[in-house]
């Protein structure tokens, strides 16, 4: 295995922004060229609501990893997440023209693309269509179906649907910076091909990002993506009640959570006190640890119990063998393990994305703060390695035979969410 191409993740978060430069080395594992990270000023929740303070925060954060790197960023994988973001269930089906021919990768496409078409609310858009499995003839659980023969083709589909002005927002801000979207992928998504083994999705696993404005839920089991949910809460909230709790400012209160925070007021001692400057020379302001982890256990107790009843709500609750992975800068919290296992009775791990980083990475990369931007350039490179395949195999179909599917089934494109996004771009740049 050779080494990949150069793929570029960008994260926007809440709390800060990050960029990461990889590529897969020739033992299969991602090497961290460089990275930037920089505060994220203009985003809430995991929606823009400044173009112009996120467009610098973005070029900051670019500009810091093209200096590690010496890569010339000008393509980049971003991640899209925000409680806009919600996804359903939905069954799909194609009948065949000539049910003698065996099911090709062109069947399998166009039944994909035709999912893009489904009627949506007003203002969403479907953002990806992921096939969970295929149903040939009415023979259920078919999880590869190219090869076979049948007349009527199924599949169940794992659809995610978002706001179309959240994402255009997004858009526009990476391309102010000077910058092309090369896809837009789901942020749970990224973060578990960051922290999940094969083993774990195929066991059933639930992973949980917690990151500052929101915590984004994958349910996987068999192997495929069940369930995906994003709760509008996060690590911000945590300090916001550290704040008023301790009745102190937000930076005083960031630093607390960080350096002292526990998710379990029980185990800390009612002696044990910290002691914070004071404003503008009043004496200093003492704060007891066990206060501090009962605000803070308050608030992450309501978080989790958000978290279990999407477990419960997406029907895999009882099959998920491999229990849940905490990841996100979040999960750095003392005791968040401990309490979730508490609270939902399932196996907690902290989700590292080392895993699949090689060894000789810089120790704040390999952080659960990192994760999504990880994952962004992990799933990066299987999407460019899958088209680049299904390039070869168009070319290698062509010289074989004919294409026997109707014009109109071949000329159909699908109706890609970022495709509309970037036709939009260009419509409104030519006004």
């Amino acid at each position: 295995m050779g080494t990949s191409e150069i793929i570029v993740g960008l994260d926007i978060g809440t709390t800060k922004i990050a960029t990461i430069v990889g590529q897969r080395n020739e033992h299969g594992k991602i090497d961290i060229l460089g990275y930037g990270k920089t505060e994220s000023i203009g985003v809430k929740r995991g929606v823009v609501s400044n173009i112009e303070n996120t467009v610098q925060s973005i070029m900051s954060a670019v500009s810091e990893a093209e200096q590690k790197s010496g890569v010339d960023i000008k393509f980049v994988n971003v991640g899209i997440a925000g409680q806009h973001i919600k996804s359903l269930q939905h069954r799909g089906n194609i009948i065949r023209e000539n049910s003698d021919e065996e099911i090709s990768q062109k069947d399998i496409e166009y039944l994909n693309s035709s999912m893009f078409n489904l009627s949506m609310n007003p203002g969403e858009e479907i953002i990806d269509v992921i096939p969970q499995d295929y149903i040939v003839d009415g023979e259920q659980g078919v999880k590869e179906p190219i090869g076979m023969l049948g007349n009527s083709l199924e599949a169940n589909f794992h659809i995610i649907i978002g706001q179309t002005a959240a994402a255009k927002n997004i858009y526009k801000c990476v391309r102010k910076a000077d910058l092309e979207v090369v896809e837009l992928i789901l942020e749970p998504i990224a973060s578990a091909e960051a922290v999940l083994s094969e083993d774990e999705k195929e066991a059933g696993v639930v992973l949980v990002d917690i990151g500052g404005g929101t915590t984004d839920i994958a349910i996987f089991q068999d192997g495929i993506i069940r369930h995906t949910a994003v709760i509008p809460f996060g690590g911000d909230i945590i300090t916001e009640d550290v704040k008023e709790g301790c009745t102190i400012i937000k930076k005083h209160a960031e630093e607390l959570k960080v350096k002292f925070g526990s998710a379990l007021a029980s185990e800390n001692r009612d002696e044990e006190i910290v002691a914070i400057p004071g404003l503008r020379g009043r004496p200093p302001k003492e704060i007891s640890l066990k206060n501090l982890a009962s605000i803070i256990q308050a608030r992450m107790e309501e978080i989790i119990e958000h978290v279990y009843y999407e477990i419960k709500n997406s029907g895999f609750e009882k099959k998920l063998i491999a229990g849940i992975v905490l990841t996100g800068g979040g999960a750095q919290l003392k005791h968040i393990a401990q309490i979730t296992e508490f609270i939902t009775g399932m196996d907690t791990r902290i989700g590292y994305p080392n895993e699949h980083l090689s060894n000789e990475v810089d120790d704040e990369v390999a952080s659960p703060m990192f994760s999504t931007g990880i994952g962004l350039v992990i799933e990066g490179i299987n999407r460019f390695n899958r088209d680049n395949n299904k390039e070869m195999q168009d070319k290698g179909e062509k010289r074989k035979r004919k294409l026997t599917l109707k014009k109109d089934k071949k000329d159909q494109k699908p109706t890609n969410f970022l495709k509309s996004i970037q036709d939009w771009f260009e419509r409104d740049a030519l006004e």
